[in-house]
């Protein structure tokens, strides 16, 4: 696959969030994780009819950080294709004891 790179020095995030009891995974990227983790909190109050909201997504596993947005993108769709065993075992790659990590963005 070809990535084109732009010009520019940004911060992009790939991330996992879950629900409480840790049943469904959301894989998303965004440059402002801060701000997009309020987005799928605030969407879950609303009842807004998004996959996040339905199953009530908004606690933070795992991040990944990117310059280039083109990284980024490429990074999440490889990891929205993985098994979920796969994605628990990058998950225990930096966060053994899968805590929420929102409190990092807050």
């Amino acid at each position: 696959m070809f990535i084109q790179f732009q010009e520019g020095y940004h911060t992009y995030y790939i991330y996992i969030i879950t629900n409480k009891t840790k049943t469904v995974f959301y894989t998303g990227v965004t440059n402002n994780l801060r701000e997009r983790l309020n987005q799928h909190k605030d969407n879950i109050l609303v009842k807004n009819k998004t996959f996040a909201s339905i199953y009530n997504i908004q606690f933070l596993l795992y991040y990944e950080k990117f310059t280039w947005i083109q990284e980024a993108i490429a990074r999440e769709k490889e990891i929205k294709g993985w098994r979920r065993d796969k994605k628990l075992e990058l998950i225990k790659s930096i966060n053994p004891d899968f805590e929420f990590l929102n409190y990092l963005f807050e």
